[in-house]
């Protein structure tokens, strides 16, 4: 619920940043769901990421099997769901006024990247050390 109530905020300050007509804002929602959806494949619920490590260290030997399944499931998952992100992503910034791009654009140049630091210098930016 906190979720939904975070995209549908997000999802009214872009709309409102970038002036999105109804029909915009409606292929921006799509968008910020088909996201969601592949965050939520992605990650497990709520204290299973670190259950999940913890069980792949809980024998005398690192659970390299357990590993590699871990990794084979998120990657099912991220081939299941990225076709709708990406349909979802191209029919919004498709459906923007030329204006509107390149407010995207440099939106994205001054972030640095998803979940970078404002401005792009340093920490995680586009290059990031995420792992």
């Amino acid at each position: 619920a906190d979720a939904a109530k975070w995209r549908e905020r997000m999802t009214e300050r872009v709309a409102s940043r970038l002036q999105l007509d109804a029909a915009q804002k409606a292929k921006l929602t799509v968008l910020a769901q088909a996201m969601a959806d592949q965050r939520k494949a992605l990650m497990p619920e709520a204290g299973g990421m670190k259950a999940q490590a913890k069980a792949l260290l809980a024998g005398e030997r690192f659970d390299r099997a357990g590993a590699q399944a871990m990794v084979e499931a998120k990657t099912r998952a991220l081939q299941d769901k990225s076709p709708a992100v990406i349909s979802a992503a191209g029919d919004f910034f498709d459906s923007l006024k030329p204006e509107q791009q390149q407010q995207v654009r440099d939106f994205m140049d001054r972030r640095g990247g998803h979940r970078g630091p404002r401005g792009g210098q340093g920490g995680q930016g586009g290059e990031g050390k995420r792992g």
